[in-house]
């Protein structure tokens, strides 16, 4: 491990866990420990670890046709593709692979810049679109910073996010219409016409699992419609089951024209991403070149473990799953541990995608860690998370929060497991309130 440079790390601070082996939610690590994975590693080992038929699926590409250039065609390729669009929202019926998120939300806007003539992209404060020039550029939290400057022509907006709302609202529903008159002021100042796209993750991910509320996303498309802006939902980490839907803007009954995808499309077993697209946007290039191309894109390794992936899925009721164990046992559960642990702030989240929101003072909203906290100020946050994985324990842990992210197919009891192993976590917690 000493020749490995680890991402967004000081390296000098970086001591792995040397992990041996994995099965289903568990991994465990070269001296046996075994950890129950509710982060799904990046929150995106959405069919678990080592499923034998994605294992399987993956043998037996690679006895076939281990990899092809993607200008020619390919069946797995094709048959994924057209998976992938069966199972989309509205107008998306064409699917642009790239081998990973951030090269999706590269190409997505590259289309709506080339679609549209224009240039300007709009993004909200809290996000995360990935690490490569374009999507870093775009992102609005803290990893930002050190990319900077990214010559990326953006403009921030604030979302809704109503434990932390901007405009002080006292509801949902007014928190949706307040961001709502935000963006249309934005848009209006920031001139419309020169506006190529919006991208929004449609369930904030790393910056806080923030579900919109009612009618947001609605309002988002309308605007996106009233000023010829296209809209990009960024779903690499919300879509392929996440929150119990195919994508997760089905949950909210909304269709943008772009959708980025990844991580669950195949679990990471080998990297895959892609840009769904909607045909007027698709149309565009029947007989103009599209500018753009990656030589592993949709790779027939890839392909063939996310056709696996999308069987697997509907044979064993994977969203039904979701939806009723996220709802019934680990949002609940999650809800009664809140009425037992001041330091918890919020939960809130969907599916199997929740976080706990964690402070030191529950009037004042206080932070257990400050806004982009480092060094010291973070010990609170690396006590909790350490006493979660001494407990065996494998949480997403960012910023002040624990974000619960488990492999789709965590069953009833691994799920109570997990909030009981969390329950002695948060009592650390807990021993930092004011």
């Amino acid at each position: 491990m000493d020749h490995v440079f680890y991402p967004w790390s000081a390296q000098a601070a970086v001591h792995p866990v040397p992990i041996t082996g994995a099965s289903g939610s568990w991994f465990w690590d070269a001296e046996g420990r075994r950890y129950l994975d509710f982060s799904s590693q990046l929150v995106n080992v959405n069919i678990g670890h080592q499923h034998p038929d994605i294992v399987a699926a993956i043998v037996a590409q690679a006895n076939t046709l281990t990899t092809i250039s993607p200008t020619v065609g390919n069946e797995v390729r094709s048959e994924l593709a057209r998976m992938i669009v069966d199972r989309a929202p509205g107008a998306l019926n064409r699917v642009l692979f790239t081998t990973g998120g951030a090269e999706a939300v590269e190409h997505a806007v590259r289309l709506a810049r080339s679609y549209t003539g224009r240039t300007k992209m709009l993004a909200a404060y809290r996000s995360y679109h990935g690490g490569t020039g374009t999507a870093i550029g775009l992102t609005g939290e803290p990893r930002r910073w050190g990319a900077e400057p990214t010559n990326v022509d953006v403009v921030r907006f604030f979302g809704p996010y109503p434990y932390r709302s901007p405009w002080q609202t006292t509801s949902p529903e007014e928190e949706a219409a307040a961001a709502l008159r935000h963006l249309r002021q934005v848009i209006e100042l920031e001139g419309p016409r020169h506006i190529a796209g919006l991208i929004l993750e449609t369930v904030v991910g790393t910056n806080g699992v923030l579900v919109p509320p009612p009618g947001y996303l609605a309002g988002v498309r309308e605007l996106c419609d009233e000023f010829g802006i296209v809209y990009i939902a960024d779903e690499v980490m919300a879509g392929f089951g996440r929150v119990g839907e195919w994508f997760a803007v089905q949950h909210f009954d909304v269709a943008p024209d772009l959708i980025t995808f990844a991580k669950g499309v195949n679990s990471g077993y080998v990297p895959l991403g892609g840009v769904l697209i909607a045909e007027p946007i698709a149309a565009r290039y029947d007989h103009t070149v599209y500018p753009g191309g990656l030589t592993y894109a949709g790779h027939p390794l890839a392909c063939a473990a996310g056709v696996a992936s999308i069987k697997v899925f509907e044979r064993d009721g994977i969203l039904d799953h979701v939806r009723t164990v996220g709802a019934d046992v680990l949002g609940k559960g999650l809800q009664e541990l809140a009425t037992r642990h001041p330091s918890v702030g919020e939960v809130r989240g969907l599916g199997f995608f929740w976080a706990l929101e964690l402070v030191r003072d529950p009037g004042a909203r206080t932070p257990l860690v400050p806004f982009a906290a480092e060094g010291e100020a973070m010990e609170p946050m690396r006590r909790v998370t350490a006493a979660a994985k001494e407990r065996g324990l494998w949480p997403f842990a960012v910023a002040n929060r624990l974000q619960l992210a488990p492999p789709l197919p965590t069953s009833a009891d691994e799920v109570r497991h997990g909030l009981a192993i969390l329950d002695e976590v948060l009592a650390v917690a807990d021993g930092y309130l004011e």
